[in-house]
């Protein structure tokens, strides 16, 4: 019976010897790890695999591109490495992007009263076409205006701006102005796709100075 016991002790020790592991790692010392969706560990992570199942693992920092990839046991698909390394790197639309607290919200700009109507539409048109190529709707009658959005995709994002123009009041002449940033999260979204489009408490370089040109060059001084 002794012996029948040592032996059992024995093909665990063995068993645990061999048993299959990667070593996880992330160029980002404070980088998340996640397999199958829990968190398992901040920066590197060893990871014991089952011969027959498939691991999914994640890494994540905010700021950064999320990196993601599948890890098998020898029977559970293409073995794993021994080691396996995320090399991370910036998310780059946020590299294009600012954070700011001028994005989809109403800024209400009331016009210098050396303004004429007139001069202040065309100085609102102005503006506008600076920044954006199409514009969707204008009306003058109505003080409304709408640009089309303007896409931009990156690795693994979708960006759509958009500002919109209206008449706040007409005494003294006051335009509200938006610029809506909203994002999508993945790369190559359809900018008609509108129910996967958030708003994004950021917005793309080349629009973070519209808000001012409104205020420099049409708001009562």
């Amino acid at each position: 019976m002794k012996s029948i016991i040592l032996l059992f002790l024995f093909f665990i020790a063995i068993s645990q010897v061999s048993a299959q592991k990667t070593r996880i790692s992330t160029s980002e010392p404070d980088a998340q790890i996640f397999v199958n969706g829990e968190k398992a560990g901040i920066g590197s992570y060893t990871l014991k695999l089952d011969a027959k199942e498939c691991y999914n693992v994640r890494a994540t920092k905010p700021g950064f591109l999320m990196y993601e990839t599948t890890l098998c046991g020898k029977k559970g698909g293409p073995e794993a490495p021994k080691v396996f390394f995320f090399d991370m790197q910036k998310d780059d639309s946020e590299i294009a992007s600012i954070q700011t607290d001028q994005s989809n919200v109403d800024f209400e700009i009331v016009v210098n009263p050396d303004l004429t109507e007139d001069e202040a539409w065309k100085l609102v048109y102005m503006i506008v076409t600076d920044y954006f190529d199409a514009i969707e709707v204008s009306d003058k009658e109505t003080s409304y205006l709408r640009t089309a959005w303007s896409v931009q995709s990156f690795m693994q994002n979708t960006i759509r701006t958009r500002l919109i123009l209206k008449l706040a009041n007409s005494n003294p002449l006051t335009y509200k102005v938006k610029l809506n940033s909203e994002y999508s999260g993945s790369a190559r979204t359809s900018v008609k796709s509108d129910e996967l489009f958030r708003p994004w408490d950021r917005v793309l370089r080349k629009y973070e100075n519209i808000i001012g040109d409104f205020t420099t060059r049409i708001q009562k001084r």
